[in-house]
């Protein structure tokens, strides 16, 4: 495995353990060249899944941009890396459950939203307000109501 930081081709493996609900394996590696720790995912290769965009053109899915969206909306709140990618491990788990072989990118957007409302309100409504692209405050006031009506009927 090639070291992100010196680029050699190097490392050993300091641990082992089973990541995303038993479906990948989470390895610490050091390099032995330079010292560097870094982390790497081994998952089973599945089907082919495309997104089917608002434009009506497919692209493959890419856990990466799901991953990066939800970490822009979670940005300076308390939630870790680990955090993360486990709200992405399970809306990938969720579509890959559909066995489907495309899905709307405003199906993967719901998806999100819905794990975002159970780890952080801040967060939601971040990415609800890129997703839903609200046109002005109202449309904001309401995602916001209906967040909190939803939050007095779960206690």
């Amino acid at each position: 495995m090639e070291c992100p930081n010196c680029h050699k081709n190097a490392s050993r493996v300091i641990d082992s353990r089973p990541s995303d609900e038993n479906r990948a394996i989470r390895r610490r590696r050091e390099c032995e060249n330079c010292g560097f720790r870094f982390t790497t995912f081994e998952r089973i290769e599945t089907a082919p899944l495309l997104v089917i965009k608002t434009d009506g053109t497919r692209e493959p899915f890419d856990r990466k941009k799901i991953l990066h969206g939800v970490m822009a909306a979670g940005q300076k709140r308390p939630i870790s890396s680990d955090q993360f990618e486990s709200l992405v491990d399970h809306v990938e788990n969720r579509i890959r459950k559909q066995g489907v072989s495309e899905i709307s990118s405003k199906k993967i957007g719901q998806l999100v939203m819905d794990e975002l409302a159970r780890l952080d309100d801040v967060a939601y409504i971040r990415f609800a307000s890129i997703y839903r692209e609200f046109k002005d405050m109202s449309s904001f006031m309401k995602t916001m109501e209906d967040m909190i009506a939803k939050r007095e009927r779960e206690k």
